[in-house]
């Protein structure tokens, strides 16, 4: 089941808070609770990516993105993610998520979002995002000038553009 009760939490939180830049991460905090636990009593990797998307709303608030939105009817799509699990997330341990932009291109944003408990990293998610108008991806610049950002100057580095390269020789449609 969908977040209901950290969704609309993590919304009104992220109204209240200060806004961020691009350029700087989203922060949010919460505790693994037991409805997020697999059966080996660990954060589900299911739960993990839905817990994500809270980040990206964050981000999305505390930036003007989510008006720009909202004015436009756009859409946010995930269109590809890479994730690593690194250290286990326990029941009642206290999560720090960070999300944050690290990218784009013509048609893609790029974002990068981790998993942190006591200051160690447990998992990162490299995502792929765009923009949407009546089911289709827009340009991230059309999103800028909607948002009145004159400037931003995110060339992808050399790590996302090798991504970028293998995920398009990886088959489509999956053989």
């Amino acid at each position: 089941m969908y977040p209901i009760v950290r969704l609309v939490l993590g919304i009104l939180k992220a109204k209240q808070s200060n806004p961020v830049s691009f350029h700087e991460p989203s922060i949010i905090h919460f505790r693994c609770r037991p409805w997020d636990l697999d059966m080996f009593q660990e954060l589900n990797n299911g739960r993990a990516l839905t817990l994500y998307d809270l980040g990206r709303f964050d981000l999305a608030i505390r930036t003007p993105l989510m008006k720009a939105l909202k004015a436009n009817q756009w859409g946010l799509v995930v269109a590809g993610s890479t994730v690593r699990y690194r250290k286990r997330i326990r029941m009642f341990d206290k999560i720090e998520m960070r999300t944050q932009m690290v990218g784009f291109d013509d048609r893609w944003i790029y974002l990068t979002q981790s998993m942190w408990v006591k200051g160690e990293p447990c998992s990162s998610l490299l995502i792929r995002t765009g923009v949407t108008a009546k089911g289709k991806v827009i340009p991230p610049q059309q999103a800028q000038d909607a948002m009145g950002i004159e400037h931003l100057d995110f060339a992808p580095s050399q790590w996302l553009n090798q991504w970028t390269e293998s995920e398009a020789l990886r088959p489509w449609p999956p053989e």
